[in-house]
């Protein structure tokens, strides 16, 4: 059983730099989801581009994310941090340009493809930074607030592109606006003052561990399973809510009650995670995630379709932070940014997954096999959570992290 943590909480949460780093955090997500959910309607009036095709473009940036990951992770322990902060959200401002310039489906989907490189490793090294300037008393509960940042960023950017796009009808605007937000995150995140890092002696000069950490292997098939899920249901929420439900204006809405289910529930979680109940808190997560998607696969309708959204929402709030900071707790102080580029590798490995897999039932077997699928992993995840994962963790954990 896990012991609570009991630590004195004098030290300050929201110092400037914390605070710096969540706005940075939040304009970077902001001004890639602005875009997403209208880039596969500029490529079909812009190029003519076909499903199929459209789904080969946009899938582009997530194999690069996934390929940077690893290295991510590396240089971030490797080298100076802010440089390296400054370095990818730099190159992710630059992106945006080639949207306005990319005039061909080609030129588009290399822009795309390349965006991942800097996304994926810009918010390794965010969130890495973002440890670094919580007081170790309380970096529990600040991992699991900092998360907030991406929520909101998640809840409010998809709509204000969808009435941006409504009120002008100009995709070239949304792009110029995607790079200011951009631009105005580099500076947030250039005043960050990070305290000094001594050198680790006595590190290896190469392992395994510089790239994934191997110590948390359990625990990253455990995140892998919910990205899975994940990956079925929000690539495939629209089109299943209208064709099986009817819900023709419904996206948004959903989303916006998903992100609310995830920003609760880390406000609620934050006591939990401040009292180092990591994983009480992430039982209770993957439980009320597994009753989501199981009632989103019913189909029973839009009460259960506006209900799944809500339990994934307050599931994932609370199951995502709790394993973040397993990850961090199972690592030395050294492979933060190890353990931040792991728990990614292994979300966006499940979700790419869940993508193809949903996609391939979708054509073949229907939505509501892909769905029930999902559902299945969720309730398999939950269970080797509770089982196995939990206990793994609790073996591993470092007394000094």
């Amino acid at each position: 059983m896990e012991k609570p943590i009991h630590t004195e909480t004098k030290e300050k949460l929201w110092n400037r730099n914390y605070w710096k780093v969540m706005t940075s955090n939040f304009l970077l997500f902001f001004a890639f989801y602005i875009l997403t959910p209208l880039l596969p309607l500029y490529l079909d009036a812009q190029f003519g581009a076909d499903k199929h095709m459209i789904g080969v473009v946009l899938s582009g940036y997530v194999v690069a994310t996934l390929l940077v990951r690893p290295f991510s992770g590396f240089i971030v322990d490797t080298f100076n941090r802010k440089k390296v902060l400054m370095l990818c959200f730099f190159t992710f401002f630059i992106c945006f340009a080639g949207y306005v310039g990319a005039g061909t489906l080609l030129m588009f989907a290399i822009v795309r493809t390349l965006h991942g490189l800097p996304f994926g490793a810009a918010t390794v090294a965010n969130s890495t930074v973002a440890i670094d300037v919580l007081p170790s008393s309380r970096r529990s509960e600040g991992i699991g607030y900092y998360g907030l940042s991406n929520n909101l960023a998640m809840a409010i950017a998809p709509s204000a592109g969808i009435y941006i796009y409504s009120a002008t009808g100009n995709f070239s605007v949304l792009f110029w606006i995607a790079l200011v937000l951009a631009l105005a995150g580099f500076f947030s995140a250039s005043s960050v003052k990070l305290p000094k890092r001594e050198p680790v002696k006595g590190k290896p000069k190469l392992s395994l561990d510089h790239f994934f950490l191997s110590r948390a292997w359990l625990m990253a098939i455990n995140i892998c399973l919910f990205g899975l899920c994940w990956g079925v249901m929000s690539n495939y929420v629209a089109i299943y809510g209208q064709e099986k439900l009817g819900i023709t204006d419904g996206t948004g809405i959903f989303f916006m009650i998903l992100s609310g289910g995830l920003f609760a529930s880390r406000l609620i979680g934050a006591r939990q995670l401040r009292a180092g109940k990591l994983t009480q808190s992430c039982v209770r997560g993957v439980l009320l995630s597994t009753v989501g998607y199981v009632m989103f696969a019913s189909g029973a309708g839009a009460w259960t379709y506006y209900g799944a959204a809500l339990f994934v929402g307050l599931g994932n709030g609370q199951m995502y932070p709790s394993m973040l900071n397993m990850f961090v707790k199972v690592a030395r102080h050294d492979q933060r940014g190890t353990a931040n580029s792991s728990i990614l590798i292994s979300w966006d490995a499940g979700m790419g997954i869940g993508i193809l897999l949903g996609g391939f039932m979708a054509q073949y077997m229907g939505y509501e096999a892909a769905f029930w699928c999902a559902a299945g992993a969720q309730a398999f995840g939950a269970a080797l959570f509770i089982l196995a994962t939990r206990r793994f963790y609790l073996a591993r954990r470092l007394a000094d992290n």
